[in-house]
C-alpha cells in the first residue's frame, strides 16, 4: 500500500446541510441535528460516535439556518455563569460538554446538490487524507465499535469501506445496495457494485449502506467528474462505485463491514419517535418513572382497531 493508503483516520466529516422537509414545521427555524434525543441534540450523539473512534478532527458541512450547530457546539458563557451561580454542577457539566469534545470545523454547502456535493465541499480540509462521513439521521448504538472496525478494514485493504446493513426486500429502494463477495474476515466484505436506490427486483443484494463511511481522499477527484444522478443530485453511491472498480493506485478497492448491531434511523418521524422512547427507557434517571407511565399507556390503548 502507499503511504496515503497507510494513513489513519483521524478527520470526520458530518455532512448537516439537510433542508429537513419531513419535520416541518419543526425544522422551519431549527436545524433537524438539532432535534433532541430526550435532551441532547441528534447531531451530538453523531459527533460523540466520532470521538469515541478516535476521530477528534470533525467538520461539519453546513448551510443556511444552521447557526444553532455552531452555537450548541461553541461556549455559553452566560449560561455557563448563571449555573455556575446556581452551584448547579450537574447540568453545568452537560452544557460544557458539547464545547469540549472536539475539534470542530465549519463549511458551507451553498446549496443542497447531494450527499457526493456535501463531501466535495470538505475537500479543501481533508486534504489528502482519508476521512470518515457520518450521516447526522443514523445514530449507532455501540460507541463508536462499527466505526473503529471500519478504521480497522481501512488499515487493512486501502481504499475505501462502507458500513452495510441487511435490510427487508420492500425496503431496499430507500438505500444505496452492495453487489458483495466474502474475504477471509466473516463481517468484511468486498464490494463489487453500488446501486443507489433500485427497485426491489434490480437490487443485488439485501446488504444497504447505513450513514457510515470511510473514504480514500481519491474520492474527491471521482466526485468532481460525477455527474449529478437521481434527483439531479451528485451521489456518494455513484463515486464510490467507480472507486469499487478502480485499482490501489486510483483509489480503491471498496470494502463493506457487514454491521448487525442496533441503528437508529432519526430521519422519519416514526423512527424518530422510537429512538426517543427508547432512549428515555434507557436512562436510569428516567426509566424508574417513565416506564410505568408507558406501560400504562400502552394498556390503555388497547390492540389497534378494536
Amino acid at each position: 500500500m502507499t503511504d496515503s493508503q497507510r494513513a489513519l483516520v483521524t478527520k470526520a466529516v458530518v455532512p448537516a446541510a439537510g433542508l429537513g422537509t419531513r419535520f416541518l414545521p419543526a425544522t422551519k427555524a431549527t436545524p433537524k441535528e438539532m432535534l433532541p434525543i430526550v435532551d441532547k441534540p441528534a447531531i451530538q450523539y453523531v459527533v460523540e460516535e466520532a470521538v469515541a473512534a478516535g476521530l477528534d478532527d470533525v467538520l461539519m458541512v453546513t448551510g443556511r439556518s444552521k447557526r444553532s450547530i455552531e452555537d450548541h457546539f461553541d461556549r455559553a458563557y452566560e449560561l455557563e455563569e448563571a449555573l455556575r451561580a446556581k452551584n448547579d454542577t450537574q447540568r453545568l457539566r452537560s452544557v460544557r460538554e458539547s464545547s469540549e469534545l472536539a475539534q470542530i470545523h465549519y463549511v458551507r454547502q451553498g446549496e443542497p446538490r447531494g450527499l457526493g456535493h456535501a463531501v466535495l465541499c470538505a475537500a479543501g480540509h481533508v486534504g489528502d487524507d482519508p476521512f470518515a462521513v457520518l450521516l447526522g439521521d443514523d445514530i449507532i448504538g455501540d460507541s463508536g465499535a462499527l466505526l473503529k472496525r471500519m478504521t480497522e478494514v481501512r488499515a487493512a485493504y486501502g481504499g475505501s469501506v462502507v458500513a452495510l446493513m441487511e435490510v427487508e426486500p420492500e425496503q431496499v429502494s430507500l438505500y444505496g445496495c452492495a453487489a458483495i463477495e466474502e474475504t477471509g474476515d466473516d463481517d468484511v466484505v468486498v464490494v463489487t457494485d453500488l446501486v443507489e436506490k433500485p427497485p426491489a427486483d434490480q437490487a443485488p443484494s439485501r446488504w444497504a449502506i447505513i450513514g457510515r463511511y470511510i473514504c480514500d481522499p481519491a474520492v474527491f477527484g471521482v466526485l468532481r467528474e460525477t455527474p449529478p444522478g437521481r434527483g439531479g443530485e451528485i451521489q456518494l453511491t455513484d463515486a464510490l462505485r467507480e472507486l469499487a472498480r478502480s485499482k490501489p493506485d486510483d483509489g480503491g478497492p471498496v470494502h463493506g463491514v457487514l454491521f448487525r448491531g442496533q441503528r437508529y434511523d432519526t430521519g422519519n418521524k416514526v423512527d424518530y419517535l422510537r429512538t426517543v422512547v427508547e432512549f428515555a427507557c434507557a436512562r436510569p434517571d428516567l426509566a424508574a418513572e417513565f416506564l410505568p407511565w408507558l406501560r400504562e399507556f400502552v394498556a390503555e390503548q388497547g390492540t389497534p382497531g378494536t
